[in-house]
């Protein structure tokens, strides 16, 4: 089923698909004339947190994890980007360095575009500009949301509201009734959580009592997302 109307998924996701769609052919040109692609494997890093940006990352296939490091070296997830979404703007526009790591969650195909042809781009497209800055408004808003679920909602209702929304990110040819399988390690869903492993699978076990969801090995199948909406208790 869609969960539009009944839940605020544009809340929680990123639009910066939209940035590189129908541009003009001849600035879509400047912006792709030197670009290359390369295959990464699960696990693999993509950029450091702390690092010189060379260029920009389009996700051509796949999933990509956005994350921080704490000082005792603990990973937390901020958020997870999809086939279509660009990463490592953000720290050019800046003119520093990433302000997080990102690495391949599962087999993920990924465009890089340099530095210089970005800038060229930029300086050359109004419309790329103003898209990047309509993106940005909206990613700040996504984060924000974030901060308020961690200082606010219980560790329940945050996997309910991790589950919608990686529901959605793993849809694939997606028709009302078919099952969406979540495929994501207890570890990573804890790390986006912002909770212990054991906590996740506690309240996992919970949902599966429940019959809010169903478990294949790691891979999790969302049975009832209306209730899983009502946990989440987002207003």
């Amino acid at each position: 089923m869609s969960i539009k109307g009944i839940f605020p998924i544009d809340k929680w996701d990123f639009k910066s698909e939209s940035v590189l769609a129908h541009l003009p052919p001849e600035e879509f040109e400047l912006l792709t004339a030197n670009k290359t692609e390369k295959n990464y494997g699960k696990g693999e890093i993509i950029f450091w947190e702390g690092a010189y940006p060379a260029g920009i990352f389009y996700i051509t296939e796949g999933k990509v994890k956005k994350y921080k490091l704490d000082k005792e070296g603990r990973e937390q997830i901020i958020y997870v980007a999809n086939a279509g979404e660009l990463i490592g703007y953000h720290a050019i526009l800046s003119e520093g360095r990433y302000p997080d790591s990102a690495a391949a969650l599962e087999n993920t195909k990924v465009t890089f575009i340099p530095k210089e042809d970005f800038l060229a781009a930029l300086q050359h497209s109004d419309l790329l500009t103003r898209r990047l800055l309509k993106t940005l408004s909206h990613e700040f808003e996504v984060l924000a949301n974030s901060l308020a679920m961690f200082a606010q909602k219980s560790v329940r209702e945050r996997l309910a509201i991790q589950l919608i929304v990686l529901r959605e990110k793993y849809k694939v040819n997606f028709k009302p009734g078919m099952p969406v399988e979540i495929n994501m390690s207890r570890d990573d869903l804890a790390s986006l959580v912002g909770t212990a492993r054991e906590n996740v699978v506690r309240v996992l076990t919970k949902f599966k009592e429940e019959g809010i969801v169903e478990t294949k090995g790691r891979k999790i199948i969302v049975q009832d997302v209306n209730r899983l909406i009502e946990i989440a208790n987002f207003k």
